[in-house]
């Protein structure tokens, strides 16, 4: 029963990552301009849809960047957009326009991307979805990344840096889980752990959720520092990608931070991941059903946010 609250409780505020990595027909890119902000807000239900109305926007604003509410309930101003190719990373899945997200998460993908392309047969790294141009609640696939603070990052070795859109649209990430996620496959190489090391030691970085074998097979074998290791936290599915979340801005009052994770290296927690996907604990007859999430409606969300989506 205990277990069960807890799951509910996290899910509430943990990622429902898509599955960024999957083929998908190409339809082009989205525009990169931004807006102007307007003070009028009375075009808006707030009963409407959330994720209607910011899957709608296809531009970020010009307000300052600002993230308002939490990781899954909330809304981005002034989102920066990754550019579609850098020197050590590519955007995937151009057509859902979300390689838009807060400049201090476009500043760490690009620090990680330098990184990863230090590594053997890495040139850098494959990003998948981050946000929508304004945040709030995707159409598809995500209960987080609202606020321009989570970041996919495939697992894929990005070897090749010239993909098309159309390639980028069709090509898919590569799985490193074995037995349901209790152990890494022989495409988990010491590059994806140094590259999650490297992610985890950010200062910016709150956590990172990956599969529990992942977590596990680091803990066995890092030798060295192992403060890093706190911040992996292991999680359903997260086996084509690792999922990024950073810290709230300093001085980003709107913006709600998720406690943080609890205190060692969670290698004994993750064992025990492990230990229930191998041999699953018998379901509790008490536990009551879990409830379905509820659709955001615009009056869900911070009253920022009906700002956000009238800015111009």
């Amino acid at each position: 029963m205990v277990r069960f609250l807890a799951t509910f409780i996290l899910i509430l505020g943990v990622s429902a990552c898509g599955r960024n990595h999957a083929p998908r027909q190409a339809s082009g890119a989205a525009p990169s301009a931004r807006v102007a902000v307007s003070q009028s807000s009375s075009n808006f239900d707030p009963k409407a849809l959330a994720k209607s109305l910011f899957g709608a926007k296809r531009d970020a604003t010009s307000q300052p960047p600002a993230p308002y509410g939490g990781y899954a309930k909330g809304c981005l101003a002034g989102g920066a957009q990754l550019p579609e190719t850098g020197p050590t990373w590519q955007a995937m899945r151009l057509s859902r326009n979300r390689n838009w997200a807060h400049p201090d998460t476009i500043a760490f993908v690009k620090r990680l991307s330098a990184v990863a392309a230090r590594q053997p047969g890495w040139n850098g790294l494959y990003i998948g979805d981050m946000s929508q141009p304004r945040g709030g609640p995707m159409l598809t696939g995500h209960a987080s990344h609202q606020i321009g603070l989570d970041a996919d990052i495939w697992m894929l070795p990005a070897n090749n840096l010239s993909l098309s859109a159309t390639e980028r649209e069709n090509i898919s990430s590569t799985s490193m889980r074995r037995a349901k996620g209790a152990y890494v496959n022989s495409n988990w190489t010491r590059a994806h752990h140094e590259i999650l090391k490297a992610a985890a030691s950010d200062p910016a970085v709150a956590r990172i959720f990956v599969f529990p074998g992942a977590k596990v097979q680091m803990c066995n074998d890092e030798k060295g520092n192992r403060a890093w290791l706190r911040k992996i936290r292991p999680w359903y599915g997260h086996h084509y990608h690792f999922h990024v979340r950073l810290n709230c801005p300093k001085g980003a009052s709107g913006c709600i931070e998720q406690a943080p994770p609890p205190a060692g290296d969670g290698c004994a927690d993750a064992q025990k991941w492990v230990n229930d996907i191998l041999n699953p604990p018998p379901p509790d007859p008490n536990a009551p059903p879990p409830k379905p999430r509820r659709e955001y409606v615009l009056a869900d969300l911070p009253n920022q946010c009906v700002q956000v989506l009238s800015a111009r």
